[in-house]
């Protein structure tokens, strides 16, 4: 079992200081949420709430995931990052490639990318893209990027994206592994085809339900790379209870491990605290080591 650090809403000075005590006490990965800006008032419903309201309060700070890994990469040296989840279909494919790809190049190949399809209708009008069109402008623009990750020349031709004979530089130095976040089934068999899938707050049952799911579309894919299954567990508190969940194909579970002791709404201090206490009691007995050992 791989855990990471859910970033979420959190203040971005405090974020380089929680990314070298991850990086030191074994933690995986740093997950970086995404939004271009926070409208005051949506039609749109959240998707991820009863009742269609946003979890985070109106001062929350969203950086921009690229520049905040090219930050951290430089204070790490093992730790990974991915973001959870960032949604391509609101940008230029061009542009979105050159960020991810010079962001793995700088942190030495530690990055993956998570993406969704996107929710907010008004963010999309804002920046001027297209919202019925997201999820099959989504797939193309991940072609796309994959190609502009290759060394050399590389030419494309689309529906919605193509490029005349070019070159992206810097290359990448590895493959960059692609996320799929999302609980349809399109956007299951979407998760199916590339490197993951990055999940919400669920249950050790209801995760593995997903599991099972994503390994028969993997199959029906032909899909036969490492494959991640991200989630938040919310009744997972002991080392017994992430074991259950890695037997039954959580791989990485993303959590704010402060949580469990001092609440959510704390200092920095009570963050590394509640990340060392969580490293010590439920980490450990699980066979992950820290760095420094």
């Amino acid at each position: 079992m791989r855990f990471s650090i859910s970033t979420a809403y959190l203040p971005p000075t405090q974020l380089p200081a929680l990314a070298a005590a991850a990086d030191r006490l074994g933690y995986d990965a740093f997950a970086v949420p995404d939004h271009v800006v926070d409208l005051e008032t949506l039609e749109t419903p959240y998707p991820y709430t009863p009742d269609g309201e946003r979890r985070w309060d109106r001062s929350a700070a969203w950086p921009d995931p690229w520049v905040l890994v090219g930050a951290l990469a430089a204070v790490t040296t093992r730790l990974r990052f991915f973001t959870s989840v960032y949604v391509p279909a609101i940008r230029n494919p061009f542009q979105v490639a050159k960020s991810v790809g010079t962001a793995a190049v700088l942190s030495g190949g530690r990055v993956a990318l998570g993406v969704g399809i996107g929710w907010c209708r008004e963010e999309f009008d804002l920046l001027g893209q297209d919202f019925h069109t997201r999820g099959k402008r989504t797939d193309e623009a991940l072609d796309l990027m994959r190609a502009l990750w290759e060394p050399g020349w590389t030419e494309f031709e689309g529906r919605h994206y193509s490029a005349p004979r070019l070159v992206m530089e810097p290359t990448p130095p590895a493959r960059i592994p692609v996320y799929v976040g999302g609980l349809s089934e399109v956007a299951f068999r979407r998760a199916a085809r590339h490197d993951g899938w990055v999940g919400d707050l669920y249950t050790v049952e209801e995760a593995a339900g997903h599991a099972r799911r994503l390994a028969e579309l993997r199959e029906e894919a032909g899909n036969e790379r490492d494959f991640s299954v991200i989630t938040a567990l919310t009744d997972a508190f002991a080392p017994e209870h992430f074991a259950r969940a890695e037997e039954r194909g959580i791989t990485d579970v993303m959590t704010m491990p402060w949580a469990y002791y001092h609440g959510l709404d704390v200092s920095l201090e009570q963050r590394l605290d509640g990340m060392e206490r969580f490293a010590e009691d439920v980490m450990a007995p699980l066979g992950v080591t820290r760095s420094e050992a």
